[in-house]
């Protein structure tokens, strides 16, 4: 993990790296694809079934995300003794938690 003062960066494996980037291109597909429907004039309850499917493909995202986080950045900063990593991560589930 690389870190400087103002801004903290993260090298991710590539493997890592390809996983988020494509959940994030079907992502990306499934929110077209809803506008193709509003732009077709979709029934309401079948835009709003696919916003819920884009919804829960994001908290799926979050998870993955989260998850390789707490195994890498939040484990080496407390092995290394930085505790501030701790209120970061309270922080950061109190912003996901609302």
């Amino acid at each position: 993990m690389n870190q400087n003062e103002d801004n903290k960066t993260k090298e991710r494996s590539e493997k890592e790296y390809k996983d988020l980037m494509n959940r994030l291109k079907r992502i990306e597909g499934q929110v077209r694809g809803i506008q193709g429907m509003l732009e077709d004039d979709a029934y309401c309850t079948d835009i709003l079934i696919q916003v819920a499917a884009v919804n829960a493909a994001l908290n799926s995202f979050n998870k993955v995300l989260l998850s390789n986080h707490l195994h890498t950045c939040v484990a080496e900063n407390i092995r290394s003794g930085n505790d501030e990593v701790i209120d970061e991560l309270v922080t950061l589930l109190q912003k996901l938690m609302k």
